[in-house]
């Protein structure tokens, strides 16, 4: 259905539809629009998830670098340096990465690594903190880090097993755009699997709560978000995917249809809003651009306007 549209120049120009589904404090749907039920990839907003089952197989790196096994990082200089704590703490260097190499998504590192004559690497790649818990996994488990991103490796295993149980079943799994394993649930599975990291009171909800700017980056809509509402854990996911939760046990997942990264934070805004939660929706406000300056906005459909 539809749950966005975005206006330029005060004329209404492209309408996009999605699902959302809002949990209460009991855990219960508050709300929702389309289904709730609908089969996604929740792509990189499943992260906090796989760090959970990767700490309940022993991996213990501290809340800031748990951050970044939690993140979709930018590749800023601070990202890629605590990447490669972790890998240290291993024994490992990034030559085990088999992340997609490539550049970070901050414009201003890739500028800075491209004049000094830097190559795409996959510790540059915005999954990279994720792989090198994965790896970091392996080895406090004795396990080989050959092959880790197969389906049958056993950190891949342990992850899927995890991902079913917290999130009501795996319908199918495919490959994410990094190489990992990328399961398939419903949409109120994602949001009831993030929200009981944020009801327990789980590490990967303090990790990402104290340091929002290692899950995404200075100007990235997840960082700020978090960092407009104490105690919010939110996740982005590619392909138009956002989850978010509080401790009081508050949630919100949605996905839209196309894909359009644009209208994820203002359907997200106006979902939390629709909670009870104190947002500003102005301060988070992403604008549609003609000529280089604002001339629009994209506005939700569903929840608190």
């Amino acid at each position: 259905m539809p749950v966005a549209v975005a206006e330029r120049s005060g004329q209404d120009e492209s309408i996009h539809t999605g699902a959302v589904v809002a949990l209460d404090e009991s855990g219960v749907v508050a709300w929702s629009a389309g289904d709730v039920d609908v089969a996604v990839y929740p792509r990189s907003a499943l992260k906090p998830v796989q760090a959970a089952a990767m700490m309940a197989a022993g991996l213990d790196v501290g809340d800031e670098l748990l951050a970044l096994v939690c993140a979709s990082h930018d590749g800023c200089p601070e990202h890629v340096a605590g990447v490669r704590r972790i890998l240290d703490r291993a024994g490992l260097d990034e030559s085990v990465l088999v992340n997609t190499p490539t550049w970070p998504i901050n414009e201003a590192a890739t500028d800075a690594l491209v004049r000094d004559g830097a190559e795409k690497s996959s510790i540059l790649q915005n999954c990279s903190g994720k792989h090198a818990g994965m790896v970091a996994t392996a080895v406090i488990n004795g396990w080989t880090t050959d092959g880790y991103l197969e389906p049958d490796h056993p950190v891949q295993r342990l992850i899927l097993d995890h991902v079913v149980a917290v999130a009501g079943g795996v319908t199918h799994v495919g490959i994410d755009g990094c190489g990992a394993p990328a399961p398939v649930v419903t949409l109120a599975g994602l949001a009831r699997a993030v929200r009981g990291l944020a009801v327990s009171g789980h590490a990967t909800h303090g990790a990402m709560t104290a340091h929002p700017h290692l899950v995404g980056g200075p100007d990235r809509d997840v960082t700020r978000l978090m960092r407009a509402v104490p105690g919010l854990m939110a996740k982005d996911g590619a392909e138009g995917v956002y989850v978010a939760a509080l401790p009081d046990g508050r949630a919100v997942a949605l996905k839209i249809a196309d894909g359009a990264s644009r209208a994820r934070l203002p359907v997200m805004v106006a979902a939390l809003r629709s909670l009870g939660v104190a947002i500003d929706a102005d301060d988070l406000a992403e604008p549609v651009l003609g000529h280089g300056r604002p001339v629009g906005h994209v506005r939700s459909l569903v929840g608190a306007v």
